[in-house]
């Protein structure tokens, strides 16, 4: 097994990403800008790059979630700032010092979201990328084209995972209080994903077969929604075509090339936890 750094560990998804590479026998080094009591993390401001060599060194690999992680959080000059700095330093420090993957946070803003235009069609793939509508998406698509030239300069592999709305189990008694307007989450085509799930798709990206710059939508495999995926998309979006099979709760964040590149499966639904 492997010496991971997990930057962004004190974050929702960063302490779940931990759990799961520790139970699968890696060895973690977790590190974050902001440390909470009680938490092994070593606190680093990666907008430094000296701080990125320096939680780097001596590990195999890196799973990067430390990220300003929505939009509307900071001024979106200094959203777009940051956010480019800190993947710039880890993916060159990364390089700099040999590892043997990175693994980072992309986002499903890359798409287009939110969807106040309507998708050209649906379920959105890979291939509806990139469509930046902030400045937060844009760091992201600048990440992805930095990853891709990193990679092809150092032959690393760099997987970017492109991740939905992240809910943990808490956060699912919120979701009966969408269902009553279906344009009230539109702007994600109704997409989720399960934090546990997060960590999974992390730990497959680390081990997946994959060379070069890739990147993937990560989302649950069913919407946040109880009424049927083509139902919503008729009454929000009229006029989108539907690409290929839908199940009749399916995602609209095609999830089909995480599965055959990664081995990638969503395990946990809201459906688990609330009656629908």
């Amino acid at each position: 097994m492997s010496r991971v750094c997990v930057t962004g560990a004190a974050g929702t998804a960063g302490r779940a990403i931990v759990l799961d590479l520790l139970a699968h026998g890696h060895e973690v080094v977790a590190t974050d800008l902001r440390t909470a009591g009680g938490e092994d993390v070593m606190q680093a401001d990666l907008t430094q790059y000296g701080a990125a060599v320096e939680v780097l060194t001596g590990v195999d690999a890196v799973v990067h979630m430390a990220n300003i992680p929505a939009p509307g959080l900071r001024t979106p000059a200094t959203t777009y700032a940051d956010n480019t700095t800190m993947n710039a330093n880890v993916f060159l420090a990364a390089a700099q010092l040999g590892l043997s993957r990175v693994v980072w946070a992309s986002s499903e803003t890359t798409l287009g979201l939110p969807f106040d235009t309507p998708p050209r069609y649906a379920p959105v793939d890979e291939d509806h990328y990139p469509y930046p509508t902030s400045t937060y998406a844009l760091s992201k698509v600048v990440g992805e084209t930095t990853a891709a030239h990193v990679a092809e300069w150092s032959g690393i592999p760099f997987v970017g995972l492109r991740f939905s709305n992240i809910f943990t189990e808490d956060d699912y008694v919120h979701v009966p209080a969408f269902w009553s307007d279906a344009r009230s989450r539109r702007w994600n085509l109704w997409g989720y994903i399960d934090h546990r799930d997060v960590a999974t798709s992390c730990r497959l990206a680390l081990e997946a077969p994959l060379t070069g710059a890739s990147s993937f939508i990560i989302a649950a495999a069913d919407t946040i929604m109880n009424r049927p995926s083509a139902d919503l998309m008729a009454e929000v979006y009229p006029g989108v075509p539907i690409r290929g099979d839908l199940p009749e709760y399916g995602t609209l964040l095609s999830i089909a090339r995480a599965r055959e590149s990664l081995g990638f499966t969503p395990a946990h639904s809201w459906r688990d936890h609330l009656p629908h």
